[in-house]
């Protein structure tokens, strides 16, 4: 069986800092790319940031610079360091495992 836990989420200041974590089992780790998604209030989920089996990072253009994915295939987990906050970063923060594996989702609220 398949699980993605997420944790990490919370509310924050603009400008600071969060890491979410996620842990994985039931699947290969070290050979599946991993990635997070995100989906703000009305919008449609999208990708943030993925991260190959061979550590071939990607990122959407709004993070570029500001969020950071990286993998830890000993522990079987992804983080995503997030930097530099925004408003408009607030969103439920998703793992995923391609094509179909997803966890439960973290919530980050950006505000002051």
């Amino acid at each position: 069986q398949v699980q993605l836990v997420e944790s990490g989420g919370g509310l924050v200041q603009p400008g600071g800092s969060l890491r979410l974590s996620c842990a994985a089992s039931g699947i290969i780790f070290r050979s599946s790319s991993m990635g997070w998604y995100r989906q703000g209030p009305g919008k449609e989920r999208e990708l943030v940031a993925d991260i190959t089996s061979f550590g071939i990072t990607k990122y959407a253009d709004s993070v570029k610079g500001r969020f950071f994915i990286s993998r830890d295939n000993a522990k079987n987990t992804v983080a995503l360091q997030m930097n530099s906050l925004k408003p408009e970063d607030t969103a439920g923060y998703y793992c995923n495992s391609p094509p179909h594996y997803w966890g439960k989702g973290t919530l980050v609220t950006v505000s002051s």
